[in-house]
């Protein structure tokens, strides 16, 4: 079945969706977006995404063209009519397309910012639970990691650092200290104790991480927010990543040492049941 995709006020034949090639998300990734999960035909975590959307271009002095309450009928709209029962919803939103390509932003009175949404079929999304193995790479990204933004070209190329060392994905570390996986939060657990780093402009703030983090600490579990190291993670009883896509998943080894015992641990299989009961219950 073709897609239904949105662009700019208009659904349509996802063959027949067209952006310019002037657009500036295209020459120079001046562009942001978010990721909202489905579950059971319903939006997760929809108001979070809209909120850090909305400060993402906020970050970046661009005009916000849709409001909250269209976005989430638009949301709602395009998981109706491709069916999606379990999967995802990308929203992209672009500075527009000037006509030409200029380093200087355009007039946002006479450049229109882009608008784009599609849907990502995922059935069983929250029933697909893999033990992760990850290596450690070189955080060689921007400094505004918490701006969601288009430029995504370092973290592919750590996804491909990880897949050709066998791995599943790839902690990058800076200046000695770990700030987070290519595209999730990174944590390791010791004792009743969750480690992760601190918010800054060093990594994005997760809308998971934030849910994950408040339910924890609900569960009696203690909470430190910190720098920490690959060696520290590696001597952990259990680590995990967080995002939007696979919301709570198990990592058993980092850089070829097992952590623990090398099996996905019971804290991390807890929090994410814990997760997923209650994201659903708040689901719309």
């Amino acid at each position: 079945m073709t897609r239904t995709v949105y662009l700019n006020g208009d659904y349509l034949p996802e063959t027949e969706a067209k952006v310019s090639i002037f657009d500036r998300a295209f020459l120079m990734a001046d562009g942001v977006y978010e990721v909202t999960s489905v579950l059971g035909g319903k939006l997760i975590d929809f108001d979070g995404h809209a909120v850090r959307l909305e400060r993402s271009l906020n970050e970046l002095d661009m005009v916000n063209p849709i409001s909250k309450e269209d976005l989430l009928e638009v949301h709602r709209e395009l998981v109706r009519v491709n069916e999606i029962e379990d999967g995802l919803v990308y929203l992209q939103i672009t500075r527009g397309a000037p006509g030409d390509r200029d380093f200087v932003f355009p007039d946002p009175e006479t450049c229109t910012p882009t608008v784009v949404l599609f849907t990502q079929n995922k059935p069983g999304l929250a029933e697909a639970v893999k033990p992760m193995k990850v290596i450690s790479i070189e955080d060689q990204r921007w400094g505004r990691r918490d701006i969601k933004t288009v430029q995504l070209l370092y973290p592919s190329l750590g996804k491909m650092m990880a897949k050709k060392a066998g791995a599943d994905d790839a902690w990058m570390v800076q200046d000695g200290y770990v700030t987070e996986g290519t595209s999730n939060n990174a944590y390791f657990i010791k004792g009743n104790k969750i480690v992760t780093r601190a918010l800054s402009n060093d990594i994005l703030h997760g809308i998971t991480r934030a849910a994950v983090l408040r339910f924890a600490r609900e569960a009696q579990m203690e909470v430190e927010e910190r720098n920490f190291t690959i060696e520290e993670a590696q001597g952990a009883d259990e680590a995990f990543i967080t995002s939007a896509s696979s919301f709570v998943m198990p990592v058993v080894e980092l850089d070829g040492q097992k952590i623990g015992s090398g099996e996905a641990g019971d804290r991390v299989a807890r929090l994410r049941e814990i997760y997923l009961d209650e994201s659903l219950k708040a689901a719309i």
